[in-house]
């Protein structure tokens, strides 16, 4: 597991609006039991995307909005497989996650 991976979102009650969970865990911690998340939300599912706070993405051909400020710890067994990564998207990725804690 890598941060910035992509997985599929096995969770039969969220899927359809939610396909995707986008690690944001470093590795150096990739032996806990548990990844810290960020829901890739359908964009057609989320009405509007907060500038800095939502960057918006295409995986697989469907474009998702990271839902920053729904991130989550799961346990690592709940992951679905991995479908690829968004490592060269890491400057937004980060820029989102530092607007949620820090304001800027």
């Amino acid at each position: 597991m890598a941060q910035l991976d992509v997985y599929e979102n096995l969770n039969p009650a969220t899927r359809e609006e939610i396909p995707y969970l986008l690690d944001v865990q470093t590795g150096l911690l990739e032996g806990l039991a548990s990844r810290v998340v960020v829901p890739l939300v359908k964009a057609s599912a989320m009405s509007k995307a907060a500038q800095h706070l939502n960057p918006i993405f295409t995986v697989e051909q469907t474009k998702v909005i990271m839902s920053t400020a729904e991130l989550a710890g799961i346990p690592t067994r709940v992951l679905g497989q991995k479908i690829g990564s968004l490592a060269d998207r890491r400057s937004e990725i980060i820029a989102a996650l530092d607007f949620l804690f820090s304001g800027y």
